[in-house]
């Protein structure tokens, strides 16, 4: 049985979707995971990552674990205590929804420290493990929705900088590759998109999916941490608008491992755009 945390996010949902299309017996877990939220004939489970002892029931008879790494929150979380109950429960091989940050900000808190800490619980833990490192995901375009369903404008900052961004059914397919498949053990993957797409170039190829011209409005950092604070903690914020501002060559730089563990080329963001534009109608 393959257990999948955070089994109702942007990578859990589909996740769950292909190991259950695969024959896999799934357990989904999440706080407000539901029979009517995960598909016909997958356990689910609500359990909080926070609260590490309410894991037990869900990782009971799993043989492997697909860990996400607690989004925005994680510096508050004690990864060793997640990775001991798996252990305790059977599961001998776990696949990590790390972050690209923890490579190229090592220093910074809440994006390197945190997800350092993450990894390292993995890696000691005696077990078979894989660590995924995705940049930003396409998804994180669904934060526009209401502007463009309502004025169809996106507003956002530094609205010429190109990161490759990442499509999450794309980390979810080589997350479902690694948890079935052993030759992945003990390695590390970089996951991004196949090409740079700044802010600009996001906001358009969201028109163009919808047929309508949407308004870019650039905002100063400021206007992006005001906003941001509303729903991130501050640490998160400024690290991310460091990132989405001025990245590091290695933020900037095309990874092959999506190729390389699915065969293909990993999906562009006008392709997402498509596959999800009743989001923004």
């Amino acid at each position: 049985m393959i257990v999948v945390t955070g089994a109702t996010g942007n990578v859990g949902r589909p996740l769950v979707q292909a190991l259950a299309a695969a024959g896999e017996q799934v357990t989904a877990v999440s706080r407000n995971v539901s029979g009517e939220s995960a598909p016909e004939g997958v356990r689910h489970r609500s359990a909080d990552l926070a609260d590490p002892e309410s894991l037990r029931p869900a990782f009971e008879g799993a043989d492997a674990l697909f860990l996400h790494d607690g989004g925005p929150g994680a510096y508050l979380l004690n990864p060793r205590d997640i990775v001991d109950i798996a252990k305790a429960a059977g599961v001998a091989r776990i696949v990590l929804l790390s972050s690209q940050a923890v490579a190229t900000r090592p220093r910074s808190e809440s994006h390197g420290r945190t997800g350092r800490s993450f990894e390292e619980a993995v890696r000691q833990s005696g077990m078979d493990w894989t660590i995924l490192r995705p940049t930003g995901f396409h998804s994180n375009a669904y934060g526009w929705a209401e502007g463009i369903r309502t004025r169809r404008t996106v507003a956002a900052p530094f609205g010429d900088v190109g990161l490759p961004t990442v499509d999450p059914a794309d980390i979810a397919e080589v997350a479902a590759v690694a948890l079935r498949e052993d030759e992945h053990a003990g390695r590390t993957y970089e996951l991004t998109g196949p090409a740079l797409n700044s802010p600009r170039r996001r906001a358009q190829a969201i028109g163009d999916a919808l047929g309508e011209p949407i308004r870019f409005v650039e905002q100063t950092r400021e206007e992006a941490r005001a906003q941001m604070l509303g729903f991130m903690p501050e640490p998160v914020v400024e690290t991310t608008l460091d990132i989405l501002g001025a990245p590091h060559p290695a933020e900037q730089r095309i990874s092959a491992d999506v190729e390389r563990v699915l065969g293909r080329a990993p999906r562009g963001f006008a392709e997402w755009a498509v596959r999800n534009i009743v989001a923004f109608r």
